[in-house]
């Protein structure tokens, strides 16, 4: 029983070693352009909604927080199908391996806007910059399984948010704040993962 156990766990680690040797390739190029026109669409909302965000701070929250959950969910249920058809026997690995690399940043991204939200209300303006600044440190992470042009990625959502945090107080809560830089950033990245995998294929 022992033997069988060692085996198991032997066998467990050669596919995990494999899953970090081998390019993800459950991210779809055209899902994720739709989740940069996701944003697109809800930096529009923002406008008729909210277009005075610092005043009406839970509406701000509501569109983009929404738009962040309909964004992971499309990309998580696709990934799903895609990582099965791709990947095939390696597929549990491999999306195990995709959400480590991004966890950390998304769980950060939720508490810090928690934080602020309850604690520190004068300083939300910073809300959208960290957010993009967060996001391209999970972008940085996921690079040592992507192709790597998509540190230009990862740098794109590093300087934006920069820029965002420069611009200061309610100037960084203007919906192009977050529709240009997440708009323009996930074609960035979608049109990475088409060229640089040299796929033209239908997505699940």
């Amino acid at each position: 029983m022992k033997d069988l156990h060692k085996a198991i766990d032997d066998i467990s680690n050669i596919r995990r070693q494999m899953a970090r040797s081998t390019e993800f390739r459950g991210y779809g190029p055209a899902t994720l352009a739709g989740t940069g026109a996701f944003a697109v669409i809800a930096a529009s909302l923002q406008s008729f909604l909210a277009p005075d965000p610092t005043n009406r701070i839970r509406a701000y929250l509501t569109i983009w927080i929404w738009t962040a959950f309909l964004s992971a969910g499309l990309i998580a249920v696709q990934m799903h199908a895609r990582t099965r058809r791709i990947h095939s026997g390696l597929a549990d690995e491999m999306i195990r391996m995709a959400v480590e690399q991004f966890l950390p940043s998304a769980v950060a991204g939720f508490f810090l806007t928690l934080v602020l939200i309850r604690f520190v209300p004068s300083a939300q303006w910073m809300l959208p910059g960290l957010w993009q600044i967060i996001f391209s440190l999970g972008v940085f992470s996921s690079c040592r399984f992507l192709p790597r042009p998509m540190l230009a990625a990862g740098a794109w959502y590093l300087l934006t948010g920069l820029m965002c945090i420069a611009l200061g107080g309610g100037h960084a809560l203007s919906p192009w704040a977050m529709g240009i830089p997440f708009g323009v950033g996930q074609l960035l990245v979608a049109g990475i993962l088409l060229f640089t995998t040299g796929e033209a294929e239908n997505e699940s």
